[in-house]
C-alpha cells in the first residue's frame, strides 16, 4: 500500500513524527507540491493525503490508482469530492481538532483589537515612555468588552466554544445560524442574521464558505451595522467582499476587521485590505499550536486506518 502526502510541510514543519503513517504502508512525504507535479508524485499510489494541493478531476483520471484521499485540514473544497465519489474514493477530512485553539485565537484578535498591545508594546521599545512626560498614554481608544454583544455569524463547534469565552468575559452572546440547538441556545440567543448585524458590537465569522455564504459581509450588509463595529474572521476569507469591506474601514463604518484568512492565500500584494486603515491580518495560524496539529495528526491516521478496516470515518462524500 503506497501512501503519499503531497505538502507536509505547514502540518509538520519538523516538530512532529510520521511514524503512524508509515506502520500502515510505504510512504512519501512532500513538503510541498506544485500543481505541475501532483500527478507524477501520487503515480500509483492508493492512499493520498492533502492539505492544500487540489485533486481535481484531471488528477483522478491521470491517477487511477488512487483509493483514498485525506485532508489535513476541516475544509475540503480542495478536493473534487463529486468526481470522486463517481470513482468510488471516499474524501475524509478531520473536523474537530482546532476548536479550542481557533476559539482562543479569536480572543487573540479581539483582544489586540480593544488594547492595540503589539502597538504599544513597540512604542515602548522606541522610547516613547522613556521620554513620555504622563506616567501613560494610549494611542488608539481602548475597550473594554463587559456589556458589548458579540454576534456570531455560524454557530458550530468553534462558535459555541468562542460564545463560551464571550460569556466568561461579561458579554451579551448572541448567534445566527441554519440550525438551532439546544445547547447552542444555552449559549447565545439565537436572532435573524439582520437583526444580528444591528445590534452586535463585535462580530465573529464561523460558518463554512457555500456559494450561499461566499460575499455575505459586503456594502448591504455593513450598512446594517453599527458604527465602529470589529469584525473577526477565522472562517473563511471569501465570506468578505474585500473592496466593500476596505471602504467600510476607510469610512470608519467598520472600526476594526482582524483576520487569520483572506479571499486569496497567500494573501496577494494588491489585496485592499493591506493598505486599509485599522485592518489586523494574520497568516492563517488559528489552527496551527502543536496541540492542535497533533490531534490533526492523530485523527488523520485513524481516518485511513478505518478506511484499511472497511469503515471510512469523516467521509464528506
Amino acid at each position: 500500500m503506497k501512501i503519499v502526502i503531497l505538502d507536509g510541510h505547514t502540518e509538520n514543519p519538523g516538530d512532529l513524527s510520521w511514524a503512524d503513517f508509515e506502520t500502515l504502508g510505504e510512504l512519501s512525504v512532500y513538503d510541498r507540491t506544485r500543481p505541475e507535479q501532483t500527478a507524477e508524485r501520487i503515480g500509483d499510489a492508493e492512499i493520498v493525503i492533502t492539505n492544500k494541493t487540489v485533486i481535481d478531476e484531471r488528477i483522478l483520471t491521470a491517477c487511477p490508482s488512487i483509493r483514498y484521499i485525506g485532508v489535513l485540514a476541516t475544509g475540503y473544497n480542495v478536493v473534487d469530492t463529486a468526481a470522486a465519489a463517481k470513482r468510488g474514493i471516499p474524501v475524509c477530512n478531520i473536523p474537530t481538532y482546532g476548536t479550542d485553539a481557533v476559539a482562543q485565537y479569536v480572543f487573540a484578535l479581539l483582544l489586540e483589537c480593544c488594547h492595540h498591545v503589539g502597538h504599544h508594546a513597540g512604542t515602548v521599545r522606541q522610547g516613547r515612555w522613556c521620554s513620555s512626560l504622563d506616567f501613560c498614554y494610549w494611542d488608539y481608544p481602548l475597550m473594554e468588552l463587559k456589556g458589548k454583544t458579540m454576534g456570531f455569524i455560524g454557530f458550530g463547534r468553534i462558535g459555541q466554544r468562542a460564545a463560551e469565552i464571550a460569556r466568561a468575559f461579561g458579554m451579551r452572546t448572541v448567534a445566527y445560524n441554519r440550525s438551532q440547538s439546544e445547547r447552542g441556545a444555552q449559549l447565545a440567543e439565537y436572532l435573524p442574521l439582520e437583526e444580528l448585524l444591528t445590534v452586535s458590537d463585535v462580530i465573529s465569522l464561523h460558518c463554512p464558505l457555500f456559494p450561499e455564504t461566499k460575499g455575505m459581509i459586503n456594502r448591504k450588509s455593513l450598512a446594517l451595522c453599527r458604527d465602529g463595529v470589529i469584525l473577526i474572521n477565522t472562517a473563511r476569507g471569501p465570506l468578505v467582499q474585500e473592496e466593500d469591506l476596505a471602504e467600510a474601514l476607510e469610512s470608519g463604518k467598520v472600526g476594526f476587521y482582524a483576520a487569520d484568512v483572506a479571499s486569496v492565500e497567500p494573501i496577494p500584494a494588491d489585496s485592499p485590505l493591506l493598505t486599509a486603515k485599522n485592518c489586523l491580518i494574520t497568516p492563517h495560524i488559528a489552527w496551527a499550536p502543536r496541540e492542535s496539529r497533533e490531534r490533526l495528526m492523530k485523527i488523520a491516521v485513524e481516518n485511513l486506518r478505518a478506511f484499511l478496516n472497511g469503515k471510512p470515518q469523516n467521509q464528506v462524500n
